[in-house]
């Protein structure tokens, strides 16, 4: 007995099967990222927006593969790697360093891994907030753009990731630093970056999802 569609050992798509290794560690790797500023050209952004565009890419990408409810669901189960990640993180921080240890990453180990309570409540906050809009966005704006799925994943993109710098910065800074600047400027940088990234990715993993799927 024969199926039009390839499925991973697990019974799942095969596409879905790979996104969601994809995603999983995209996840993860987002808050690590994070720890670098990078400059590009006039644009100057934390590092973590090239995974967290993977991010909505993926879930986009699901979302026009096998529909919203699926993508909701990885959006969902995107928290697990995400909590453990920081539990993780927290744990090997407390633990004793070996005194042997390479000096100049034995003092930067904890300068980039750790992060304050605040931080870890926006990351798992704007995570939540911000897939869940791309991904209810990207499939909404079918109704009216039907099948251009790299003007509606740009479209979702931005826009979810205005809504990811507002609540990311207000609840990691707000009352300790002037956030009216640094909202407008990650801002702008992360929606030029949507424009520019997302769209040529979308059509990349949609295509490389049928083609798995076959």
């Amino acid at each position: 007995m024969t199926t039009d569609r390839a499925a991973a050992p697990t019974g799942i798509p095969t596409s879905l099967f790979v996104i969601s290794l994809l995603y999983g560690g995209m996840v993860t790797l987002s808050g690590v990222l994070g720890a670098k500023q990078v400059a590009l050209g006039p644009l100057a952004v934390e590092a973590g927006i090239f995974s967290f565009l993977l991010l909505v890419v993926l879930s986009s990408a699901v979302a026009e593969l096998h529909g919203r409810a699926v993508a909701d669901r990885l959006v969902r189960f995107g928290f697990i790697p995400l909590v453990t990640a920081i539990l993780l993180t927290f744990l090997v921080i407390q633990l004793p360093t070996d005194p042997n240890m390479y000096e100049p990453a034995k003092a930067a180990f904890p300068i980039i891994l750790g992060q304050g309570w605040r931080l870890m409540a926006a990351g798992i906050v704007a995570y939540g907030t911000s897939q869940t809009l791309n991904v209810l966005l990207f499939s909404r704006l079918s109704n009216s753009m039907g099948r251009m799925v790299a003007v509606r994943a740009a479209i979702a993109g931005a826009l979810s990731q205005i809504v990811d710098t507002l609540i990311f910065i207000t609840v990691a800074f707000y009352g300790e630093r002037e956030i009216g600047h640094l909202i407008v400027g990650q801002m702008l940088t992360k929606i030029v970056l949507s424009i520019v990234f997302v769209p040529p990715l979308i059509i990349l993993f949609v295509k490389l999802g049928r083609r798995l799927d076959r």
